[in-house]
């Protein structure tokens, strides 16, 4: 098995992508490694390129006879600054008069505002766009070169749906910033959404997962991610003063897209907050690292995947699927979609709607037409018992 090191930059770090085919044993020998995480944008295992962490995990792999191909880290790379699209290794270098149109790029997405994450995707995707139609001028680029970028990006790089997505709105800003080129925006299309279903836990089951959760501050931070529907971005930014105990109402401040939001704290929430507190004194944010700092998201849910298995939990769990939960447990009990919407900070209602494919409680209601039929059967042919499938009708 031949398992790859490249540099990445993720999320304004420098970090080790690590890239292998498919393995299950290596899969999962690699969960095992402090600090790991999975990239979905990425689409590989990787870890930030500090403290010897490359060499750490180079001599974890060769425990195991693993062969380690690190080559991409003895040149140095053609752009150490730039926040640069995963898997670019087999494209040419960006030719040096592409570079300030690059930059420029990025400035534009930074003008509008948009955030870090968004920035680096979008730049990452232009990146290789302009790298792989070096040998063309930018000013003659135009949609069928989109066209072969994205069919070699799809095939080479087996893209997910979203990320196809994410890649067209990046070039699509690229032609609206850069009009001298010739390639129409409008023309190009994105592919349609997955239209999949979120997956929830019930509510035995979250109770399960706090019962099993021994270290306090886990389950606070469990507790607080399903009781008020957060994301785990704005559980690792939530300040202390983001509390109001008085009123019950916790203030989400710059939520996905900006937003503000306030969500309403659980009576049940309160004197486990209080014990977590008094036991750990955290001083800015609601949960902090050692040092003091904001918590790492990667350690929440590697702690959630273990209370998983404690609570024999075999489904896939995220800290998403406990805002999941709480949405879908909230339609359950009757609450207005319109309260569900502004709890969770959704922009738009047919995102929220989502959350009446998966709830049960008006489902429960609905008869199967074999019920009904066999029903009628009995009550037709005077038969005193239920007719049963597992019988002689």
């Amino acid at each position: 098995m031949n398992i790859k090191f490249e540099p990445i930059t993720h999320k304004g770090k420098a970090c080790i992508a690590v890239r292998f085919s498919y393995n299950s044993a290596l899969k999962t020998y690699l969960k095992q490694f402090p600090d790991i995480t999975f990239s979905k944008t990425f689409g590989c295992f990787y870890i930030i390129n500090k403290d010897k962490n490359g060499h750490k995990l180079f001599n974890y792999l060769k425990k195991r006879n693993y062969n380690v191909d690190y080559s991409s880290f003895q040149i140095k790379t053609a752009e150490p600054n730039v926040k640069s699209s995963p898997k670019s290794a087999s494209l040419p270098e960006l030719h040096p008069s592409r570079k300030p149109t690059f930059t420029n790029y990025v400035h534009y997405l930074e003008g509008k505002r948009y955030s870090k994450s968004t920035i680096t995707v979008y730049s990452g995707f232009v990146f290789e766009f302009l790298r792989y139609t070096n040998s063309k001028d930018v000013n003659d680029l135009t949609e069928d070169d989109v066209r072969l970028f994205i069919e070699w990006a799809v095939r080479s790089r087996h893209y997910s749906i979203s990320t196809h997505r994410q890649l067209v709105s990046a070039i699509k800003h690229f032609a609206v910033f850069y009009p001298d080129c010739k390639i129409d925006e409008s023309q190009l299309t994105r592919p349609n959404k997955d239209i999949k279903l979120p997956s929830v836990l019930s509510q035995e089951e979250i109770i399960d997962l706090l019962r099993v959760t021994k270290n306090l501050k886990h389950r606070t931070v469990l507790a607080l991610l399903y009781s008020a529907g957060l994301r785990i971005g704005e559980l690792i930014d939530l300040r202390l003063n983001c509390f109001d105990f008085d009123r019950r109402q916790l203030f989400i401040r710059s939520g996905k897209g900006r937003k503000d939001r306030v969500v309403l704290i659980a009576e049940s929430f309160l004197p486990l907050f209080r014990n977590y507190f008094m036991s750990y004194g955290p001083k800015v944010f609601f949960v902090e690292n050692p040092s003091g700092g904001r918590y790492s998201a990667a350690s929440v849910r590697k702690f959630l995947k273990n209370s998983c298995r404690l609570a024999q939990i075999n489904k896939y769990v995220s800290p998403h699927t406990l805002r999941h939960s709480y949405a879908t447990h909230l339609l359950e009990n009757g609450t207005d979609l319109r309260y569900i919407q502004a709890l969770l900070g959704h922009s738009k209602p047919e995102t929220t709607m989502i959350y009446t494919h998966v709830a049960k409680r008006d489902l429960m209601a609905i008869h199967s037409p074999l019920d009904t039929a066999l029903r009628e059967l009995s009550q037709r042919d005077n038969v005193q018992q239920k007719v049963l499938l597992s019988g002689n009708l």
